[in-house]
């Protein structure tokens, strides 16, 4: 069976479902090919912030990239909503990245003055000392010793993102195709032939959003995404008493009131179980920033895939020798899905990426 479009997405998290969902509002015939529940699915462990303190220190291009999207988060939140009427549980009160000694908080304010250096007044934080953070945050434990806050950062549902995006994508006549593995892709002047467990797919345009799975899909249309995972775990607790109304780098409380604790980087492949060990420091650091979190029950724990590159910058190129191919890749699916669809979109519908993504090339690791 073949099926044509103006525009194949391949990879359904939250990069690819930005992506369509933006180019479906320029009115592109598009369908999203996503593998299905065998995939690595680094979208169903995203920790759900919209984060912007700490991104682009010294990489001003990604810097500007990440601002943007924050910035257009609340009218794309909105637009979510009423298009789907699927609460997002969005929120940018801002953010505060707590710091348990004397030098995490030096570390931190160098970092962010960093990044405001060539941010040109666009980025604002405050370094506050324990007394000024009690007012943003009363039960913060004896070892906070302060935090750096931004009020640029915010959070939102994840799963309820990519939830939204879909359906409004639907809703536009964009299609999914589920257990859509992508075997081959055909490059030709016309276009592209792509070769899916469920068949063939042709399209005019083809963009690669497929996570991890972009190493080995970019090489087939001519470009490079050098991505490996990076694992984090998360520990969810059972609902709680409001008592966190922004969020911090390690815990957030969700708008059904649970509690997610995450953050850890581990360098250990495809691995994507929960282990006792990472388990117990994420829970241990978490009562020491909130110590009434010491007798709340965990009720879940998942371990899942950061997509990662060697600077830690997303990835997004266009392919010289067959232009209607694009690839994006970046472990920020969250805070850039409003720049996905709002901004990368459009590159892709009028068929050249904008240049202030130049030096987010793969072309800048050419040494």
């Amino acid at each position: 069976m073949s099926m044509n479009y103006d525009a194949a997405i391949v990879g359904g998290g939250l990069v690819g479902s930005a992506v369509a969902y933006g180019l479906a509002q320029q009115g592109l015939r598009c369908a999203i090919l996503d593998e299905g529940d065998t995939a690595l699915r680094a979208s169903r462990g995203n920790f759900g912030l919209v984060w912007v303190q700490g991104k682009g220190s010294g990489a001003p291009v990604y810097a500007d990239w990440t601002m943007d999207s924050s910035n257009a988060w609340p009218g794309f939140a909105a637009e979510l909503s009423d298009r789907t009427g699927v609460d997002l549980s969005f929120s940018r009160r801002g953010g505060i990245d707590l710091c348990l000694s004397e030098e995490e908080f030096a570390d931190r304010d160098e970092k962010l003055g960093a990044l405001a250096s060539h941010q040109n007044g666009r980025f604002r934080y405050e370094m506050l000392r324990r007394d000024d953070l009690l007012k943003y945050m009363p039960d913060v434990g004896p070892d906070v010793v302060g935090g750096s806050y931004s009020e640029h950062d915010g959070h939102v549902s994840p799963l309820y993102t990519m939830r939204a995006m879909q359906a409004a994508f639907l809703a536009l006549g964009g299609e999914i195709n589920s257990n859509a593995r992508v075997t081959r892709i055909d490059p030709s002047n016309d276009g592209f032939s792509i070769h899916t467990a469920t068949g063939i797919v042709n399209s005019g345009k083809l963009v690669l959003a497929a996570g991890l799975g972009n190493a080995n899909l970019a090489k087939e249309v001519g470009l490079d995404q050098p991505v490996y995972p990076l694992k984090g775990q998360i520990l969810v607790t059972e609902r709680v008493s409001p008592f966190l109304d922004m969020p911090t780098v390690h815990v957030r409380q969700t708008g059904e009131g649970s509690v997610m604790l995450g953050d850890s980087h581990e360098d250990v492949g495809l691995d994507i179980r929960s282990t006792p060990n990472i388990m117990q420091d994420i829970a241990d650091r978490a009562r020491r920033y909130f110590p009434l979190l010491a007798d709340v029950r965990v009720v879940r724990t998942w371990g899942a895939l950061r997509v990662m590159t060697p600077d830690g910058l997303p990835v997004y190129d266009q392919s010289d020798r067959y232009p209607g191919a694009f690839a994006a890749s970046c472990h920020s699916g969250v805070t850039l899905a409003a720049a996905h669809a709002h901004i990368f979109a459009k590159y892709v519908a009028n068929g050249r990426l904008g240049p202030e993504l130049k030096g987010l090339s793969a072309e800048r690791f050419d040494v």
